[in-house]
């Protein structure tokens, strides 16, 4: 995984320390090292938790030094909505990341089919695998291999809902970066910073761009080493009906309503 270089760039700032744990979980591929990256330009380094993205299989191991309010951390991850789960996050300010299903499955098949992904799953790079299916792939899934997109949004979003979560949809943030000069983007990442218990610093816009410079991501589209060619701009008609019966209702519960 390509390195950034953040940290030492945080430095650059004046840092006010975390006085409670904040989480930034996100359905997957719906830009998280994006915000992960924005939101550590406004943390000290030694109070962000770089050991890894927490999920369940790991949240036994890592809730305590993750979450826990007696020494607040900035971590990130794909936490799956469960007893466990609950529990763990209770005492932190909890940001969830979502994106549109639409443009979601595009990511996730650039994703899959990329030389940076490895899972046993080599077919789907293929031209056997024709784009269209390779798109129903990430709708529907493939049995005890690639999870449906259902179970992704019920369980890393949907099913957080109404716990006091901070919905954050991945399209506000590319919108107002576009906009950096703008009232309404400043209004946008003083509630967002707010909800993660930090005060807008006046140098706020510099920190947003070096957080969210593309090259510091390794996972950004440009980045990937994939043939562009297998994966369509736009999401065809086809492939929107069938998100629609995939998951009924899920893009409105999520605010995507054109």
């Amino acid at each position: 995984m390509k390195q950034d270089n953040l940290n030492q760039r945080n430095a650059e700032f004046a840092q006010a320390p975390l006085r409670a744990p904040v989480f930034l979980n996100s359905v997957p591929k719906s830009g998280t090292h994006l915000l992960r990256n924005i939101l550590r330009m406004f943390v000290p380094v030694a109070q962000q938790y770089h050991d890894t993205f927490v999920q369940l299989p790991n949240l036994a191991q890592h809730a305590g030094p993750a979450f826990g309010p007696a020494e607040p951390k900035l971590s990130w991850g794909h936490l799956l909505f469960s007893d466990e789960s609950a529990i763990a996050t209770r005492a932190a300010r909890h940001i969830l990341l979502v994106r549109d299903p639409n443009t979601w499955v595009l990511a996730r098949a650039r994703f899959y089919a990329s030389e940076n992904f490895d899972a046993g799953l080599q077919l789907l790079k293929g031209q056997e695998v024709s784009s269209e299916a390779l798109l129903n792939v990430m709708i529907f899934g493939l049995h005890g291999k690639v999870p449906a997109m259902q179970d992704v949004y019920t369980f890393n979003a949907a099913a957080w809902l109404g716990t006091g979560v901070c919905l954050c949809r991945y399209e506000d943030i590319a919108r107002h970066l576009s906009n950096i000069d703008s009232p309404e983007t400043e209004a946008w990442f003083r509630n967002l910073l707010e909800a993660c218990g930090i005060t807008m610093p006046a140098d706020w816009k510099a920190r947003v761009l070096i957080g969210a410079d593309r090259k510091q991501s390794a996972t950004a589209r440009e980045n990937l080493q994939v043939d562009e060619g297998r994966i369509p701009a736009t999401l065809p008609e086809a492939q929107k009906r069938l998100i629609e019966v995939a998951m009924p209702g899920m893009r409105a519960l999520l605010g995507y309503t054109d």
